[in-house]
């Protein structure tokens, strides 16, 4: 998908990854004993996130159904599958935050969300890869010479 020659999915990608990096920022800074407040804006970090990560896929979804060639089609679900689950974990990060008191975490969730972090890093990076025509070996090896 593209608008006036640019591709919109990678642009949208990056706004998630910066908020949800925000999100950890705040929540260590609330961790290590700052204002209480920060708890609630990573809160809505990590709901700001998950509206524009969807339209990310969204994006990514009409990408794939244009794909011509399987292997590049395959590389797309992938991708999807990748960012799917990176939004599903910073969901439920999300609904178990709402039931603590100013939306704080603790240790053990504020891991979790630095997984999923990761997880976002490491996906970006790929979508990244695959934009310039260049898939690593890894998902090369995935997507092989299939029959279906």
């Amino acid at each position: 998908m593209n608008i006036a020659g640019q591709a919109v999915q990678p642009i949208l990608v990056m706004f998630p990854l910066g908020l949800f990096a925000m999100a950890a920022m705040f929540d260590i800074a609330d961790l290590m004993g700052g204002p209480s407040i920060l708890g609630a804006l990573a809160y809505w970090n990590v709901i700001a996130g998950l509206f524009i990560g969807v339209m990310a896929i969204l994006a990514g979804a009409v990408d794939v159904m244009f794909m011509r060639m399987p292997e590049q089609r395959r590389l797309g679900v992938l991708r999807g599958l990748l960012s799917m689950g990176v939004l599903v974990i910073f969901a439920v990060i999300a609904m178990l935050r709402v039931h603590t008191p100013e939306r704080v975490v603790g240790g053990g969730l504020l891991m979790v969300e630095l997984l999923a972090l990761t997880m976002a890093g490491f996906g970006a990076w790929f979508i990244g890869r695959l934009a310039v025509g260049r898939a690593p070996a890894f998902a090369r090896a995935a997507t092989g010479n299939r029959t279906y």
